[in-house]
């Protein structure tokens, strides 16, 4: 079977898009900047500030990169926030100086921290005050020389900005104790900017957007490098597929996915930053019910999240008294989406639910689901605009249409490689230049593509190859279960079995109960031998199942 190449693409998108429209994220932006001047463009806690103001806060702090900190052409700097204001302004300020973000998760571990840093090479970061207690842990241990701080209030207007930080500090004590010598404080940074004449700078496609970090197909944490041209083309691809059914300057779309992991750092923050889009940042989408407070407070028009962000919103009674009649698109990615959720959110909201399909060496998107799609399939979409992808044996052999194997994707958003690891690189790409994802795949005859699972979560019992989503699908859809985590775990007869970690929703729900409507399902080798109920399943930054975890805890 040759690659996929589709010669019949949704109406209104184009097979190919031009990956060189722009030469850097800087000139996109300071496109839309002049386009959409006094256009709201990000809104967090009550604020909002225009694409005019955005662009020149953004240009206040690229000048105090430039002219006081004196960083070299092509420096790193890490950002570590969540979804808060000063994301956008300090994220578009390092890339229009010419240096490169290292995105930063704030939930990291010391030991997590200070590993990227190091491997980066970060010579600066901007954080919030929250988390400043880690980076005192092991500033010594990096190269970074400048800190600069940052409260999750900052960017509110006074007296609001004073109380956020009163109650963040104070009342609430989420701000642990921290003293880090010559830390700057990122107010004034703009204040000093400000101040001075920012000097643009030629940014090239090929110099280094983000330094993105991904356990990848390993685990091991490796920095994608990811090149302006590689997410230009994945911008281009991606606002390709949506632009027959979106307005420009008009719509307003939720992002409660954190801005740092490239999902909703491309989906929302650059794609609708191009279309002059108004984003509305969720600080803390874990707490349900504020955030449902959130949504109420204007129609929304686009909303992108993970299947376990979508199931526990329709578990909130309020969510589903909203008014969904400005919603025009809702997509899900990151893991896989469960048909009884996918029925559910078209029950309540009157939207589909389009699944699409990436990773953080694709910038992220390689599949999408056409927009015009109506109903759950399972399918994770068409290969999207100058995108190839083909289904190949652990030899690196073609399969037939409809057989399973590696799903491998070649396209100009394709990561550059893994930073600093030449012999990692060399073990995700075939000798023509596709990238092995390390995902099990098959595709029909129409071009969809359907994800089987994860080749490292594939669960072997007595040679019966078993994949954890069908299992968890299956149970997700028992009326009394929230959510499910499948894992195998090892057995002396067959080599591994099926363990399922629950949540349920009624609580006088029994193993046995779960095991019997399994085996009216599933044939016998897929039924899960052993059930644990447990609270909450533990969960990545997105909302995705760890099944890392519930392995090692198995």
């Amino acid at each position: 079977m040759d690659p996929i190449w589709l010669d019949s693409y949704p109406p209104g998108v184009p097979s190919e898009i031009d990956p060189d429209k722009y030469r850097s994220i800087g000139e996109m932006f300071s496109e839309s900047a002049a386009r959409y001047a006094d256009y709201p463009a990000f809104t967090c806690m009550g604020k909002t500030y225009s694409y005019g103001e955005l662009d020149r806060l953004s240009r206040a702090f690229a000048a105090y990169l430039q002219g006081e900190l004196c960083l070299e052409r092509g420096a790193r700097v890490a950002i570590m926030m969540p979804n808060v204001l000063q994301y956008p302004i300090a994220m578009l300020g390092v890339l229009r100086a010419g240096y490169t973000v290292v995105n930063c998760n704030p939930l990291y571990t010391p030991r997590e921290l200070g590993g990227q840093l190091a491997d980066s090479g970060a010579k600066a970061i901007v954080i919030v005050e929250n988390f400043a207690h880690t980076l005192e842990q092991v500033l010594d241990q990096t190269d970074v020389e400048h800190v600069i701080v940052t409260r999750l209030g900052d960017m509110l207007d006074f007296p609001k900005a004073s109380i956020v930080n009163l109650v963040v500090k104070r009342v609430k004590k989420m701000v642990p104790q921290w003293h880090i010598p010559g830390a700057l404080w990122f107010k004034e940074t703009l204040s000093a900017g400000a101040k001075r004449a920012y000097q643009p700078v030629d940014v090239g496609p090929d110099e280094l957007a983000f330094l993105q970090y991904t356990g990848g197909t390993t685990g091991i944490p490796k920095g994608a490098m990811l090149s302006h041209r590689n997410m230009i083309a994945n911008l281009e691809q991606a606002h390709a597929w949506i632009k027959p059914h979106v307005r420009e300057g008009q719509e307003v779309i939720v992002t409660a996915l954190p801005l740092y992991h490239i999902f909703a750092l491309l989906a929302n923050c650059l794609t609708f930053m191009k279309i002059g889009a108004k984003n509305v940042l969720i600080t803390n989408p874990r707490d349900i019910p504020a955030f449902v407070k959130e949504l109420s407070t204007e129609p929304f028009t686009a909303l992108t999240g993970v299947n376990t962000l979508f199931n526990a919103l329709l578990h909130n009674e309020d969510f589903r008294k909203l008014d969904f009649s400005a919603l025009r698109l809702t997509l899900g990615g990151g893991m896989a989406v469960q048909k009884s959720v996918a029925h559910e959110w078209k029950e309540v909201t009157g939207t589909p639910l389009v699944e699409a399909y990436g990773l953080t060496e694709t910038s992220p998107a390689a599949t999408i689901n056409p927009l015009e799609i109506e109903e759950y399939t399972g399918s994770i979409g068409l290969p999207i605009s100058s995108t190839e992808v083909s289904i190949r044996t652990p030899e690196g052999e073609e399969v037939r249409v409809g057989e399973p194997g590696e799903l491998c994707i070649r396209g100009p958003q394709v990561m550059k490689g893994y930073w600093q690891k030449p012999d990692e690189t060399a073990l995700v790409f075939t000798e023509d230049g596709f990238l092995r994802t390390g995902d099990m795949a098959r595709i029909d005859d129409d071009g969809f593509i359907y994800i089987i699972d994860r080749t490292k979560d594939m669960i072997n019992v007595s040679g019966f190859n078993v994949y954890p989503n069908e299992i968890e699908s299956v149970i997700a859809s028992h009326p009394g279960i929230v959510e499910a985590g499948v894992v195998g775990i090892p057995d002396e007869q067959s080599g591994e079995t099926v363990k399922a970690v629950v949540v349920k929703k009624d609580p006088d729900l029994t193993e046995d109960d779960i095991i019997a409507f399994c085996r009216e399902q599933m044939t016998p080798y897929k039924v899960p031998r052993q059930i644990e109920f447990r609270d909450e399943l533990p969960k990545s930054v997105v909302g995705k199942i760890l099944r890392r975890e519930l392995r090692d805890n198995a």
